[in-house]
């Protein structure tokens, strides 16, 4: 039986684990090393990418900025969140404002640090990264679909950090890095539909609390459309392998989407919306083994 003690400090490594949303970083960083073996150095050895020291340092650096991200984006939403996530929020209220922000400290440092590892311009790279995250979530976000651009950049930079680091620029990587943004400024716009409540509690300058949510459906509607275009490109321009069953799914998907999007009035409604853009981005990093799914096996031989 643990202790009451015991058990506090387990609810407080919870709750920091839910502030900095572990499962998501686990994810980015699953997604980081698909991309470097099937999309940006598919002629490498297997063994080079994975025991490659300076991309497991990318991708460290890049957990621990994302990790302080959603740490610093805590901390000015805390108030805001208790109405729209009063769940979630009384977790993360477990960890005090100071805790969250020595931590925040901690983990920009050691950040920095494993960039070092790579190079001076790794540091610079992401010494900018954390600056953008910390003044987005200072400022930017209370700016209509500025914030929304903002944030949906710095969400493809830990990709952008692996793309530089392979001096690769075929046309297919910018063609799935611009479907990617796109489902992720779309699922940002829907975020603002779905926490409506918070936003006016807090003085938001959201797009659906300044011109309505009509026309944020309209704006989210043009994305699903726009990201249907290099899902097609995908498809019938490049090989992709196996791949191109995934961006076929997509497209029934965000059609689905698009109808449901247009009847949803309520914030659970959204939820689900948001959730289903959730799914297709998710799935998407696994269907990375789809492009050659004999490729690691031939190259382990």
């Amino acid at each position: 039986m643990l202790s009451r003690k015991d058990k506090l400090v387990l609810l407080k490594f919870l709750s920091l684990f839910s502030i900095v949303r572990g499962y998501n970083i686990l994810m980015i960083a699953l997604a980081q090393y698909l991309a470097s073996i099937y999309i940006l150095s598919p002629d490498r050895p297997l063994r080079k990418v994975v025991f490659d020291l300076n991309l497991l340092a990318i991708v460290i650096a890049s957990g621990l900025v994302i990790a302080g991200g959603y740490i610093i984006n805590n901390f000015y939403d805390a108030e805001k969140d208790l109405i729209n996530k009063p769940r979630k929020s009384m977790l993360d209220r477990l960890v005090s404002q100071r805790t969250k922000l020595t931590t925040y400290f901690i983990l920009n440092f050691l950040s920095v640090l494993f960039a070092s590892y790579v190079s001076f311009r790794a540091v610079m790279f992401f010494s900018a990264y954390i600056f953008g995250i910390w003044f987005y979530s200072h400022k930017l976000k209370r700016i209509p679909f500025v914030g929304n651009f903002v944030s949906a950049t710095l969400a493809i930079a830990p990709f952008f950090a692996v793309f530089v680091y392979y001096k690769n620029f075929e046309t297919v990587i910018f063609v799935h890095a611009i479907f990617l943004f796109l489902l992720i400024l779309a699922r940002e716009m829907i975020k603002d539909l779905e926490n409506i409540a918070g936003d006016m509690a807090q003085n938001y300058k959201t797009v659906p609390i300044l011109y309505g949510a009509t026309l944020s459906k309209t704006l989210v509607s043009i994305l699903v459309l726009l990201t249907l275009a290099p899902a097609l490109l995908l498809i019938y321009n490049f090989d992709v392998g196996y791949m191109h069953i995934y961006f076929i799914g997509c497209i029934f998907l965000l059609i689905l989407f698009m109808i449901l999007l247009w009847i949803s009035k309520a914030k659970k409604h959204y939820v689900w919306l948001h959730n289903i853009l959730k799914l297709i981005i998710v799935v998407g990093v696994f269907s990375i083994l789809l492009i050659d799914i004999d490729l690691v096996l031939n190259r382990i031989l």
